[in-house]
């Protein structure tokens, strides 16, 4: 089933607003940072399973890491062949991330913020700090077309439509962006009481 760009932009803004982000609005008031992510199926573009970041419970959960246990958990029959799936992440995964997409066979990822609003925007810096500190790379530039995977920037690609498909996509983007501000005052309001180790 071939899925157009702007179904697939729609489908992803619908994921992290209706899906992941009531999660992370739980997940913040525990001390967690907002971070998230889905995985849905290439075919109808159903959703599998979301989730968010549960590191007061293990600096390990990060948002992705916290969904790919939830759907390596799914029983067999519930559970389809990651190729068979779309990656979305609420923000760019950082190299424990990027490590557990490859390693779980995923041959995709699309994320809504990337390192320097996470960085910027959330006072997050961590992403940009280790990829530059312990695999030398600049500026968060990993090769996003590799021969494990391709990511795309949900953003670029609502700004990549035609004017006429914009609207909609925008005006959504914007109201999710609303809301991740928000939860990240939240968090930085509770973030010294977390223990999270790199908050």
């Amino acid at each position: 089933m071939h899925v157009s760009q702007k179904n697939l932009c729609s489908r992803a803004l619908d994921v992290i607003e209706n899906n992941i982000l009531p999660l992370t609005a739980d997940g913040v008031v525990k001390g967690n940072k907002i971070f998230g992510a889905a995985i849905i199926k290439k075919s109808d573009l159903s959703l599998v399973i979301a989730g968010t970041n549960a590191e007061t419970q293990n600096p390990l959960f990060h948002g992705e890491i916290s969904t790919l246990n939830a759907f390596f958990n799914l029983p067999n029959i519930d559970r389809p062949p990651p190729k068979d799936c779309i990656f979305i992440s609420t923000h760019e995964p950082c190299s424990l991330c990027l490590s557990a997409i490859t390693w779980t066979n995923f041959d995709n990822f699309y994320y809504f913020f990337g390192y320097q609003n996470t960085r910027d925007d959330f006072n997050i810096p961590h992403d940009l700090n280790i990829l530059q500190e312990v695999f030398n790379v600049e500026n968060g530039q990993y090769c996003r077309k590799n021969k494990f995977w391709e990511s795309k920037n949900i953003n670029t690609m609502i700004d990549e439509e035609f004017a006429s498909n914009r609207g909609d996509l925008i005006h959504q983007a914007s109201r999710i962006k609303k809301c991740y501000a928000e939860l990240s005052r939240t968090y930085q309001n509770l973030k010294e009481k977390s223990g999270i180790p790199l908050n």
